[in-house]
């Protein structure tokens, strides 16, 4: 006799879309415990749901999010960019070019998220090819991968608030003066970030 999975209380949606957030142990094992989890939404308030999937994506944890889609997680193409899925990303535009305004969680744009893949080829092409917004939460995830030439590309060509404070309170010259990387830090300088 086979059993029923019960549905998965609003507290464990919570609880497996928080760990999407870059903890793959602990999604493994509540995904195992209960699959209904997979696609389940979790409503922070009116306007704003998240899925374990899309909160891997905003926070480039590919590992999470690789994991959920063998699972059989929808791929959106905030996801796809987050992973470097180039070829998808391009074809998803191609089939309708307002896809450059989607959003992921949150409302963060496609660029952010492309971001994360440091994938500078597939950076430019996006922003090209309409996803302009987001470029301060931009610059903040390349801030987080240190990535020098995303870096660079963003401040010449996305005009992003260079003194704008990430979500810890820290601007980009404080993530990058703390981590020592001077690379960053002087183009940062150059581009009139202060002390």
């Amino acid at each position: 006799m086979q059993t029923q999975q019960q549905p998965p209380s609003t507290e464990q949606i919570r609880e497996f879309v928080i760990a999407g957030h870059g903890n793959l142990e602990k999604v493994r094992q509540m995904f195992a415990e209960n699959p209904k989890l997979l696609n389940a939404s979790y409503r922070w308030n009116e306007n704003d749901t998240e899925t374990a999937v899309q909160a891997a994506a905003q926070v480039g944890s590919a590992d999470v999010a690789q994991f959920l889609l063998k699972q059989g997680a929808p791929l959106e193409i905030c996801t796809a960019a987050m992973l470097g899925m180039q070829d998808e990303v391009v074809r998803r535009l191609n089939e309708d070019p307002r896809n450059a305004n989607a959003t992921g969680a949150h409302a963060i744009p496609l660029l952010p998220h492309a971001v994360w893949s440091e994938n500078l080829p597939l950076v430019q092409m996006v922003f090209e090819r309409g996803a302009k917004s987001g470029a301060t939460l931009a610059l903040h995830n390349a801030m987080m991968r240190g990535n020098y030439e995303i870096t660079k590309w963003l401040v010449d060509n996305a005009e992003p608030d260079i003194r704008a404070k990430n979500f810890q309170g820290k601007t980009p010259l404080e993530v990058q003066t703390k981590r020592n990387n001077e690379r960053v830090v002087e183009l940062l300088r150059r581009h009139g970030a202060g002390d």
